[in-house]
């Protein structure tokens, strides 16, 4: 049984329709858009300090920066006062070095929480009392550096009938750390910690005159703030743990680790918010005492 031979066309029919199908294929792929195939961005480390240096001099309150080792990025978180002009302000400071430098926002200001009420009381603030610190027989304890700027004495009532002691040191801005002695031995001054270093992701607990204990997490260290109003503070620990004015100089601590003393933030207790605590460690060698 003979057959006929087939024809060539058909299969060099499917030959250019394969040709033409990869041809096609190539071309979208050269017309993808760059950021779908783009390599993250390596910034070294000269680069990531031009741009927190730029971030830094760029003027804008309300804001806080750390670098972000893990992405090699100068995160800015900021508050709700920062326009968006400020924030494009921020990035055109950077320059070359803008990819750098990410932005987020928080709710509320960045500001010291100070106010009126009850707990420590000073001439026209009140504030909260941080850690009972303890050198030789001598007892003092740690509160907030801009409160010890603000309050040359503190009471333990909003009377000013019972006088606890003096401020003997502060360190605001730059730091946020005070110094204050008990004068008044019918006081007492319990304790119970041992101080140590905060981690990013650690579960901490703030306690404070105005809105009590709250817990959250450690979101990052090693953080720079700008308050409204003034006053830059460097080498903060950065939180979601909520507070409120009158929470200033109250403890920051994981069970009985002391790791920091209450400084500032934006929100509340009832929306949530980023509070920023002072390392006790750095108040602790400034002053040479120890918490006990």
């Amino acid at each position: 049984m003979s057959t006929k031979p087939r024809s060539a066309r058909p299969v060099r029919r499917t030959l250019q329709l394969l040709a033409a199908a990869i041809s096609l294929v190539a071309t979208a792929a050269l017309l993808l858009p760059p950021a779908v195939n783009a390599a993250p961005r390596d910034f070294s480390a000269n680069r990531l300090s031009a741009a927190s240096h730029a971030v830094k001099t760029s003027g804008v309150r309300g804001i806080a920066w750390y670098v972000d080792d893990a992405t090699d990025q100068v995160v800015v978180t900021a508050d709700s006062t920062v326009s968006t002009a400020e924030v494009s302000a921020i990035k055109t400071s950077a320059g070359d070095n803008s990819e750098a430098v990410r932005v987020e926002h928080a709710t509320g200001a960045f500001r010291p929480l100070v106010s009126a009420g009850d707990a420590i009381y000073g001439s026209r603030h009140r504030c909260s009392l941080g850690f009972n610190v303890v050198q030789g027989s001598t007892y003092y304890f740690l509160t907030a550096g801009h409160c010890g700027k603000v309050s040359k004495q503190w009471w333990a009532d909003a009377s000013q009938s019972t006088l606890i002691g003096p401020t003997i040191d502060y360190s605001f801005p730059g730091n946020d750390y005070a110094l204050v002695r008990y004068d008044n031995a019918s006081l007492s001054h319990p304790g119970g910690f041992t101080a140590g270093n905060a981690f990013v992701g650690e579960r901490v607990t703030r306690d404070g005159a105005t809105t009590g204990v709250h817990s959250g997490t450690v979101t990052a260290m090693n953080v720079t703030v700008r308050y409204q109003g003034g006053g830059k503070v460097s080498g903060m620990i950065q939180t979601n743990v909520c507070a409120e004015p009158g929470d200033s100089g109250g403890p920051l601590y994981d069970g009985t680790k002391a790791v920091g003393i209450t400084s500032g933030g934006s929100g509340d207790c009832t929306s949530g918010g980023t509070t920023f605590f002072q390392p006790v460690t750095e108040a602790l060698n400034a002053y040479g005492v120890s918490v006990f």
